[in-house]
């Protein structure tokens, strides 16, 4: 599918699903491209957002909830989480509230590469941000948070 203009849709339901066509593309071909862009450190853009969802949080997390912060299976998660520890970039400890459930953290080694994919990704969206204003993501941020939302209630 190319990049269709959608003025001519009439209504908020007709734009919204050209939006969500345009969201799949966008995924997977953001999905390719990271596969390219970390490459080097030994990453895929599954250990990428591990990576990244783990340095976001404000604790360790387990498994289901890296997931559900990423909009994964737990077993998708639990793969990435697994080739993650073989590759020394996170660590499991146990988890005193579940014990078949680890709580996982970055280790400094994979805190340093994930520092090094992230000063690399600022320099890429800087690019991709020519052409673009700051209000633009605003609202484009807004309508995904807000997408988020409901996807989430089911």
């Amino acid at each position: 599918m190319t990049a269709e203009n959608p003025h001519h849709l009439q209504n908020a339901h007709e734009i919204l699903s050209h939006l969500t066509t345009q969201v799949f593309q966008l995924n997977g071909l953001l999905l390719v491209w990271g596969d390219h862009f970390c490459a080097d450190l030994g990453l895929t853009s599954a250990r990428w957002q591990m990576l990244g969802a783990l340095d976001l949080a404000a604790a360790p997390q387990t498994s289901p909830q890296l997931a559900d912060r990423m909009g994964m299976t737990r077993q998708g998660a639990q793969k990435q989480l697994n080739l993650l520890l073989e590759s020394g970039l996170i660590a499991a400890s146990d988890n005193p509230a579940h014990k078949r459930s680890p709580l996982y953290t970055l280790t400094p080694q994979g805190q340093a590469v994930y520092d090094e994919i992230r000063q690399r990704w600022q320099q890429q969206a800087l690019l991709w941000c020519e052409g673009l204003d700051a209000e633009a993501l605003q609202v484009a941020e807004k309508v995904l948070n807000h997408l988020t939302v409901q996807v989430k209630k089911r």
